[in-house]
């Protein structure tokens, strides 16, 4: 499919929407109107965006598309999980992963559903969003390094991800809790300006707040300073992966630029809020960055800085060559952790059996799909 000649709607912020309703001779408040119906009411085209005048309707017809992304395949897990496969006009896909917890009501905030209706089997939930066709930053132990990068995403295609999933499970926040971690395909410091625009649209567009939003970093020290200094900005999480430079520059070649003083000393300068804490992710390779001495250097590494460290037992995957630790090396691996004074949790797997998990999602077709 060829991409519109039309500009997008999908993607444009307040103030650009209000510019063109005011080119167009409309009032100012036709901004909201449309923002309004693209970004919380999903409309599916601009013909539904009742609010407006038919003429003006009309006129965004001719110069405009919502450019909205489609749900091309969805892969459903044993948990719950679901995977999409979301397909752009440039015929460009990427993966976003929706991840329901807990047993609560229709509400989605975990109170009683009302008399006469049907209780949803979640309380929460959390959407995995992609913010790259791909990844440049090569970590041997993730599928999607193996794609290579082919485009960033425009801010549209990242808020499009998100409204699209959304419509599909019929969930509306912030009434609804939705909490959304850049965790999906690609670095989203690399593609730094969209990124940062489409968490301003999230937070002002969607109705998702910042305090519900985690971005993923292998990284990118220059931009964690600039990450630290907006005004508006998700909660950090830095994917370390090894407790020294010699395992980690082999793992995750990024290294070589910003090796693990830089990017720990960015992690201890990152101004946190208030009950805040900073997060380490730490991928456990069997008999690679998983021993006792890993995990004591690990404490050595980063004591001091106000984090927590997540970590998770690696999600296999074809190509891959490390294996997944057993359990009781992880659980010893924790517990070093937690004696030394520092909160480690261990990530429960989500969606592994659809290549949904955390470093699986390759725009993997052979499965079954549920369309």
């Amino acid at each position: 499919m060829k991409p519109s000649l039309q500009s997008a709607l999908l993607g444009l912020d307040l103030q650009e929407l209000t510019s063109i309703a005011e080119k167009s001779g409309q009032p100012s408040f036709r901004g909201r109107q449309i923002m309004d119906a693209v970004y919380r009411e999903r409309v599916d085209s601009i013909d539904q965006i009742s609010t407006l005048p038919q003429n003006f309707r009309t006129s965004l017809n001719e110069n405009y598309s919502l450019a909205l992304p489609r749900i091309e395949k969805t892969f459903v897990s044993s948990d719950g999980t679901i995977r999409y496969l979301i397909g752009f006009d440039d015929a460009q896909t990427v993966e976003t992963v929706w991840m329901p917890e807990g047993d609560g009501g229709e509400t989605g905030d975990g109170t009683e559903p009302a008399s006469g209706e049907v209780p949803r089997p979640w309380d929460r939930a959390t959407i995995c969003i992609s913010s790259q066709v791909g990844c440049a930053v090569d970590c041997q132990f993730c599928l999607t390094a193996l794609l290579g990068v082919k485009r960033n995403l425009s801010a549209g295609e990242i808020v499009g991800q998100v409204v699209a999933v959304l419509k599909n499970r019929n969930v509306s926040p912030p009434q609804d809790r939705v909490n959304l971690v850049f965790m999906g395909m690609g670095e989203p410091l690399l593609n730094y300006d969209n990124f940062m625009k489409a968490v301003r649209l999230l937070v002002e567009a969607v109705g998702i707040p910042e305090a519900r939003m985690t971005v993923s970093t292998a990284g990118i020290v220059p931009r964690i300073s600039d990450l630290g200094r907006e005004a508006v900005r998700p909660k950090l999480a830095i994917s370390l992966n090894a407790s020294n430079d010699a395992d980690r520059s082999k793992l995750m070649p990024i290294n070589r630029k910003w090796d693990l003083a830089r990017l720990v000393a960015a992690a201890r300068e990152f101004p946190l809020r208030k009950r805040e804490k900073l997060t380490f992710e730490y991928v456990l390779l069997d008999r690679v960055n998983d021993s006792p001495q890993n995990a004591r250097e690990l404490v050595k590494l980063i004591q001091g800085v106000n984090a927590k460290v997540n970590l998770i037992a690696l999600n296999p995957g074809p190509g891959i060559p490390f294996g997944t630790p057993a359990p009781e090396r992880v659980a010893e691996f924790q517990q070093i952790l937690i004696k030394s004074g520092m909160p480690a949790f261990i990530r429960r797997p989500r969606g592994r059996d659809i290549y949904a998990a955390c470093g699986q999602l390759k725009r993997t077709l052979e499965l079954t799909s549920i369309a």
